[in-house]
């Protein structure tokens, strides 16, 4: 439970550098519902990232990848869209913020695993 606690903030802040950095991401919720949004975009990826890379996984292949990126920005286009119905406040412009935010995500996640040590510890539980 904790190590999912901890990727839900990181998923948040990382939500909010992207907010805050892209211009087209909009966010006027509450702060407790940043991390619903976080929430959201956790199931979102859970659920329908693997479908989507499976359906264009020839386009992944033949971009060596970076149709990926495309598929990170529709997984955001929903996730807003999931979270305007529920009433958490985040909303996107259009694909290119969406693309762009969801780029800044991942790096946004990336560097805050690293700089928390999540990965190092989720290691340590097993070994």
């Amino acid at each position: 439970m904790g190590r999912f606690l901890i990727r839900l903030v990181i998923t948040a802040l990382a939500l909010y550098v992207a907010i805050a950095l892209v211009p087209g991401l909009h966010w006027t919720g509450e702060p407790v519902a940043l991390l619903g949004v976080a929430l959201v975009f956790g199931v979102v990826n859970a659920f329908l990232k693997p479908l989507l890379t499976i359906l264009t996984c020839p386009l992944v292949v033949i971009t060596l990848g970076l149709f990926m990126l495309v598929v990170n920005a529709v997984l955001l286009l929903i996730t807003a869209r999931l979270s305007q119905a529920l009433g958490l406040g985040f909303t996107i412009d259009g694909f290119w913020p969406a693309f762009w935010g969801g780029l800044l995500i991942g790096l946004a996640s990336t560097v805050l695993t690293a700089m928390t040590g999540a990965e190092r510890r989720r290691g340590e539980e097993h070994g």
